[in-house]
């Protein structure tokens, strides 16, 4: 069981790592958009002609990027959260202490139903599946969002 919480572990930090290129990726997307919105500032007729046509492509640029940033913020705080308690959990499992899971407000501590026979394996099975639904939420997320920008960006476009 612990072999299998320290490959689960492990997977999740590498998914921490992808949230965080990701992360990086779109805050260096939007500070492009921002220093395209600078033009104005060179003096330059010409460009300040330009810049003002695309003024308002870079402000919806900027403004889904902004929102995918804030996306991508809070889903790698949750993110590091869960490696934090699964982090916990392993440490509280190597020192062979009983990792009991959560019990339900107002239920008095007592567990019944399917969860309360559930077997080292079937819980095992059940924090992998918990991790990849994780992870395709994540990615279903942030392909969303780059489905988004890339539908403005043809908007603008045309």
């Amino acid at each position: 069981m612990i072999a299998s919480m320290r490959d689960t572990l492990v997977q999740a930090r590498v998914g921490l790592g992808d949230l965080r290129a990701a992360l990086e990726t779109t805050r260096t997307r939007l500070a492009e958009e921002r220093r395209n919105g600078l033009a104005a500032g060179i003096r330059d007729v010409e460009t300040v002609t330009i810049a003002e046509r695309y003024e308002a492509q870079h402000t919806q640029r900027v403004t889904v990027l902004e929102q995918k940033l804030v996306i991508q913020e809070t889903e790698l705080a949750m993110a590091e959260r869960e490696v934090e308690e699964m982090t916990a959990e392993l440490k509280l499992a190597a020192a062979g202490i009983d990792i009991a899971p959560p019990t339900p407000a107002g239920a008095g501590g007592v567990t019944s139903g399917p969860e309360a026979s559930m077997e080292p394996d079937a819980e095992r099975l059940k924090q992998e599946l918990d991790s990849l639904a994780r992870a395709r939420r994540r990615a279903a997320t942030e392909a969303d969002a780059d489905e988004k920008l890339a539908a403005l960006k043809r908007r603008m476009e045309k």
